[in-house]
């Protein structure tokens, strides 16, 4: 049976969507990251999982269910962080509704979806927008981190909808938006 990867996530609006991918991009040509630009700029609420192709319907049916329990919340992107010794991205703050929404998210995958990794090696939901990651060297992450660790950058904007994505082979592409409550669309 076909499966394919898909993961969960919050694309924000430009103009963050545009300055992070920039960012992303700087990274590729200073410091020969790029990871970071097989996907779009994003928050992760559900890791990389696999589904048979077949239950791609029941699963952006349910997610529709999801969305619509939730309304519309801001978050802000608050300067840089780190995961030492390969990711850097922009610090995202962590509003109630935001754990509230990827925790029930969580909840949905494992219980409808038997889908069990929703975060990281099992760690605490820690929503960041990541501009380099993976393939950034460690004495490289070291050069990179100095320049950037403090570095401002502050921006905030509505939350109006998630992103289920879906991996082509080469990188991820959105398949499907789900609208929270009150989204206009």
């Amino acid at each position: 049976m076909a499966q394919q990867l898909y993961f969960i996530a919050i694309i924000p609006p430009d103009p963050i969507y545009t300055f992070a991918l920039a960012q992303k991009e700087y990274f590729r040509e200073k410091y020969n990251s790029e990871a970071a630009l097989k996907s779009p700029p994003h928050i992760t609420l559900h890791m990389p999982f696999r589904l048979k192709v077949k239950r791609e319907e029941s699963l952006i049916q349910q997610l529709r269910q999801l969305a619509k329990r939730h309304k519309i919340f801001e978050l802000e992107v608050q300067g840089y962080g780190a995961f030492e010794p390969r990711v850097i991205y922009l610090t995202i703050s962590k509003p109630e509704m935001l754990t509230s929404l990827q925790k029930e998210l969580e909840k949905l995958m494992r219980k409808t979806m038997n889908i069990f990794n929703a975060n990281y090696k099992d760690q605490f939901f820690h929503p960041h927008l990541t501009v380099a990651f993976r393939d950034l060297k460690k004495t490289t992450f070291y050069e990179a981190w100095r320049e950037y660790e403090s570095k401002d950058y502050y921006a905030q904007f509505k939350v109006v909808s998630f992103a289920l994505l879906k991996h082509d082979g080469k990188q991820w592409q959105k398949c499907e938006t789900l609208w929270l409550r009150n989204a206009e669309h």
